[in-house]
């Protein structure tokens, strides 16, 4: 039995790590739903206070991460709030339009768009913000795939 329950405690581990990418998955949740699970299937002792507390803030660190460098990427490239806006629309809405492709194009797009009807911005400069915007996006995968390591290993560690 334990390597069944093993088996769905990894699966929301890699759940979480697949939400990289499509953001529509709430990675944070997945891996907080595996933590909860390894407490009623094998036993909560092992998750100290503070286990939940070195979590709590490292998925406060994943929500920064996600906002701020998709905003820096924008911002370092002439993007306003609207183009944060636009490539966070076209990121959630990218990949249903145009699977697998939609992830990295719906940001891009999404960010030209907003600055060219919000800012009336030139296209070249509009397609300046959008590369920004991919830049910000790309960062955000690698900063919370990192934090998320850091939160499933620091689970290993505690229970072993």
């Amino acid at each position: 039995m334990d390597i069944l329950y093993w088996s769905i405690i990894i699966i929301m581990f890699l759940v979480a790590f697949i939400g990289l990418i499509y953001p529509i998955i709430p990675s944070v949740v997945f891996i907080i739903l595996g933590f909860v699970l390894y407490g009623f299937l094998f036993n909560f002792s092992d998750l100290t206070l503070l286990f939940w507390i070195v979590e709590l803030v490292l998925a406060i660190i994943l929500f920064v991460a996600d906002y701020f460098t998709n905003m820096i990427g924008i911002k370092k490239y002439g993007g306003s709030k609207a183009a944060v806006w636009g490539s966070t629309i076209g990121l959630l809405i990218g990949p249903f339009i145009i699977p697998l492709l939609g992830i990295v194009i719906g940001p891009f797009i999404g960010a030209i768009i907003a600055e060219l009807i919000v800012h009336k911005k030139g296209f070249i400069e509009s397609i300046k913000v959008g590369i920004g915007s991919l830049i910000g996006f790309i960062s955000g995968v690698f900063a919370k795939g990192l934090v998320q390591l850091i939160m499933v290993g620091f689970f290993i560690f505690t229970i072993v």
